[in-house]
């Protein structure tokens, strides 16, 4: 069980201690192997950095269509990131599993993360459709926090995506995590989270402050929805 936190000035021979418990493996041995671990991370950093790229100009391409078609960007921004090699080696680590490259992409989902901010709730789902529809595409996973919102009030729509990736000699199929949200969903899941990160005791936020949050994200989400009415009635 991880009991430390890795951050990214944990060096990586601590970090294999933690995963493997104190053995008889002499500092010069963990260090050859820490080595090894981080230039195989690195590399599949590379692979799933490739696939957010095909994903984002899909996207990009869709946007420009829709804009030219029907004047207006159902998208109205996308960010993307890749985990670190320690943020990596952390999870599996958490998840109790030796730590190596085929454990990573076999048990671990969002590597490979996309947000992407929509004006309106209606712009969130069609652009799954869009994705859906694109024929190297497969969703694998679907999760709607929209239709069924976590407990702490958190919005948005979670999909696991696997892109091929064309290399020189060959092709590999990689996941990708994509967030779909509304401005006002992302606006809440934003200041929530800098709230928790900064909070003492982030496992223990009070119960009255998690109410009023709590509040706020229903307020929010019920502000999306008259936003979607009104966009519905002006351009109906």
């Amino acid at each position: 069980m991880l009991t430390t936190k890795i951050t990214e000035t944990t060096p990586m021979v601590d970090i294999l201690a933690m995963a493997e418990g104190e053995d008889d493996s002499t500092f010069e041995q963990r260090f050859s192997e820490a080595k090894d671990l981080i230039l195989d991370l690195y590399d599949l950093q590379m692979i799933y950095s490739a696939a957010i790229k095909e994903i984002l100009t899909k996207l990009e391409i869709l946007n420009d269509e829709f804009v030219t078609t029907h004047s207006r960007n159902p998208i109205h921004t996308m960010k993307s990131r890749i985990k670190t090699p320690k943020s990596v080696a952390e999870k599996l680590i958490r998840k109790n599993l030796h730590l190596d490259v085929k454990n990573a992409r076999e048990n671990i989902d969002d590597i490979a993360g996309i947000r992407i901010i929509c004006p309106y709730i209606k712009d969130i789902y069609m652009i799954r459709q869009l994705l859906q529809a694109q024929d190297d595409l497969e969703i694998i996973r679907e999760t709607d926090y929209i239709k069924s919102p976590k407990p702490n009030g958190y919005r948005s729509l979670h999909l696991i995506i696997n892109v091929p990736v064309f290399f020189s000699d060959h092709k590999e199929k990689v996941k990708v995590e994509i967030q779909i949200r509304t401005i006002a969903m992302d606006f809440w899941a934003s200041l929530e989270h800098q709230l928790r990160y900064k909070a003492p005791n982030k496992e223990d936020i009070p119960e009255d402050i998690s109410a009023e949050l709590k509040s706020c994200a229903d307020i929010i989400a019920q502000t999306d929805i008259r936003m979607q009415d009104i966009h519905n009635k002006v351009l109906a």
